[in-house]
């Protein structure tokens, strides 16, 4: 932290502050009801995948600092009336306002922390973990509001999106909007930009198959309404030791080794999530050693972005690679209803993910920071 300059630190601070009461997510199946929960999700997700695409349109016309500042001040705004809906078609509503917010700064993200000099994936990492020690604390309060009624989780939720982005206005320092060449021609992600993408589909599948369903799912095998929170702290508080110890043993390998090796082994874990049962410990167990193994990633795939992407396409492929995501959030909740559970489908999607990495090597072998654009397409 001593050595990022004033804007990037700020921008760590903005992301810990909006993750300390970042939890809807992992609530929204609670807050919408058990006979709305898939329709919500999938709502959230179709939104979300067209706020991460206008994400990445506006970079081209923006500084990363307002979009930031106008995603951060739209989520906020938009968790409140969420808060606030009544009935189904409001809720659904708000939830489709909630997504359309929820990614416009994504892009506007990635590529302010890709402007900063040094190693990449230490910045990456650095921000996925302080952001998941926050987590600790918004799991506490998720603990403490989650009985008092799920609505509490989106108004605290809202406020510290509201917070962030009055943080990101006063503090990040003004940047250029990014400038693109060529602006006349039709940009077309590269092939490998397309693999990657896939990867990351699948794997944001069984991230999220996991993180959306989990405290329904322990509610559901007769855990008490405080332990989901609860969890997530204790989840949150082994991250970032367990995250920095892992970077530093793994330092030497190519990200998507690592990554595929870490997709396995998230696999395997989420394969004894969907055989717990009816045995909460067996399941809270089995997750806290998901969160583990999931903290050792943390970075590593916004920072093999950064390193191979062409410089004036940055927003591009940030804003292409991202969407996978919210591909991902409309496509679990019919595979969960499909399927008829979710951590099955987190298990499939897992295992799926390293045949779409390749290069199995040491970093030594292959150049990662490599910038030039022709080998970035291939």
């Amino acid at each position: 932290m001593r050595d990022l300059p004033r804007s990037a630190k700020a921008l760590v601070w903005v992301r810990v502050i909006n993750q300390l009461g970042a939890y809807v997510m992992s609530f929204l199946a609670v807050l919408a009801g058990p006979g709305l929960a898939a329709a919500a999700l999938a709502v959230f997700g179709v939104a979300a995948l067209v706020s991460r695409w206008l994400g990445g349109v506006l970079l081209d016309r923006f500084a990363p600092r307002t979009l930031i500042v106008l995603g951060l001040a739209s989520t906020g705004s938009a968790l409140l009336l969420l808060a606030a809906a009544q009935g189904a078609a409001q809720v659904l509503a708000a939830v489709a306002l909630v997504g359309l917010a929820f990614e416009l700064y994504e892009p506007a993200t990635q590529e302010s922390l890709a402007r900063v000099g040094g190693r990449r994936d230490d910045l990456y990492g650095l921000l996925g973990t302080f952001a998941v020690a926050a987590g600790a604390i918004g799991g506490l309060l998720a603990a403490v509001l989650l009985p008092l009624g799920a609505r509490w989780l989106a108004v605290v939720d809202g406020m510290t999106c509201l917070l962030a982005a009055g943080v990101a206005a006063f503090f990040m320092a003004r940047e250029p909007p990014v400038v693109r060449a060529a602006r006349d021609v039709r940009w077309r992600p590269p092939r490998r930009l397309l693999r990657l993408t896939a990867a990351s589909t699948a794997f944001g599948c069984g991230y999220l198959a996991v993180l959306m369903f989990m405290p329904l799912v322990l509610l559901q095998r007769g855990a008490p309404a405080w332990l989901p929170g609860l969890t997530l702290t204790g989840a949150a508080l082994l991250a970032p030791l367990t995250g920095f110890l892992g970077r530093r043993r793994l330092d030497a390998f190519d990200h998507e080794h690592v990554l595929a090796a870490g997709c396995a082994v998230l696999g395997v874990l989420a394969v004894v999530l969907a055989a717990a049962g009816r045995s909460v410990l067996l399941t809270v167990a089995a997750y806290l050693a998901w969160a583990v193994t999931d903290s050792v990633l943390q970075g590593r795939w916004q920072a093999m972005i950064a390193d191979i992407a062409p410089e004036p396409e940055r927003p591009r492929w940030f804003a292409f690679f991202g969407s996978s995501w919210a591909v991902a959030q409309s496509a679990v909740p019919g595979l969960v209803a499909l399927v008829g559970a979710a951590m099955p489908v987190g298990a499939a999607a897992f295992l799926l993910t390293p045949a779409f990495l390749r290069r199995p090597g040491r970093r030594g072998s292959i150049d990662p920071h490599a910038r030039d654009p022709a080998a970035a397409a291939n």
